[in-house]
């Protein structure tokens, strides 16, 4: 099977335009919004090699919630369908009953047509998409979710600091999490540079802030710390060679690797982390940027277990 080319819009001067989420319901904790938050009612469908989507996954699993909230996971490689349950016997999800994520959401909106992305919410009683909003999906597992969260879970999205998280996560957004997106699938030599340059300023003053402190937000991990990880794991695997954002690996950025390791060693983070899903995603999904499919064999992973040296471990989630 050829895989298909992501078609990436541009905007007219070649800078990359990310699709809005089609669904945007919320689950809330008294169910005013129709959607209770109710153990087995629904089902967290995701990509492995999906940032977006690997967020969800870690705060699942921080929180405790993995009794709560059923996961999915698709085949790394979609097909021109797009994203596959090809990993469940017989090809379809064994909760859903589908083989196509695509399913789900053309029941809820038939005449949806657009990409279908993850990570996604599905009711599993009705087989519809209660929302795609990906950054917003996190914060309601951290507040929505709280009666169902693990007695000893850390709280991700503190009041006292949600006015700076959601500062950081701004910058964090536009910058680092989608800016690696920007350069990557810039159609313009100026939109790519522009993007590049604002890339590694970021990255070099989050390292700065990090040189001051543990964490993003001081002293603990937050919501802000999960978003940036994602696409720190995943810098010099796909981001730094097969994206164009070669300024420097992470392993040449001295504070951010030992604080990407930091997270990574913290239970809930490294063992949600699949390479293999990374590589074979990005590689063999997007054909116009890698015409050939073929899957890197590196970059040597050892590094990611060595001591970090930032402050005493966290005391592990059982």
């Amino acid at each position: 099977m050829t895989a298909p080319q992501f078609a990436a819009e541009t905007s007219e001067r070649g800078e990359f335009t990310r699709q809005a989420n089609r669904f945007t319901d919320r689950i809330t904790a008294d169910g005013s919004s129709g959607w209770p938050a109710e153990p087995g009612r629904y089902r967290l469908v995701v990509s492995l090699a999906c940032p977006w989507a690997h967020r969800s996954v870690i705060v699942r699993r921080l929180l405790g919630l993995e009794d709560a909230i059923g996961l999915a996971v698709v085949d790394p490689i979609r097909d021109e369908r797009g994203w596959r349950f090809t990993l469940d016997e017989g090809g379809r999800d064994p909760v859903l009953g589908i083989e196509f994520l695509a399913e789900a959401y053309h029941r809820t909106d038939p005449g949806f047509a657009g990409r279908v992305t993850v990570p996604a919410v599905v009711d599993v009683e009705s087989g519809r998409v209660v929302t795609n909003d990906f950054p917003q999906i996190t914060l309601d597992l951290e507040t929505q979710w709280r009666a169902h969260h693990r007695p000893d879970a850390p709280d991700l999205y503190p009041e006292a600091l949600r006015e700076e998280i959601d500062a950081v996560n701004a910058d964090v957004y536009r910058d680092v999490n989608n800016g690696v997106y920007r350069c990557g699938f810039a159609a313009t030599q100026q939109a790519y540079e522009r993007a590049y340059d604002a890339l590694f300023a970021r990255l070099d003053a989050l390292g700065e802030r990090l040189s001051r402190q543990r964490f993003l937000c001081g002293d603990r991990i937050t919501e802000a710390d999960v978003r940036l990880f994602t696409t720190l794991v995943r810098f010099d695997a796909v981001y730094h060679g097969h994206f164009k954002c070669n300024r420097r690996k992470l392993a040449e950025l001295p504070v951010l690797w030992a604080y990407a390791r930091d997270l990574f060693q913290t239970p809930g983070f490294g063992e949600t982390v699949d390479f293999d899903h990374i590589k074979r995603h990005y590689y063999g999904t997007h054909a116009n940027l890698n015409p050939s499919g073929i899957v890197p064999k590196g970059p040597d992973l050892s590094g990611w277990t060595t001591p970090h040296g930032r402050g005493q471990p966290e005391r592990r989630l059982s």
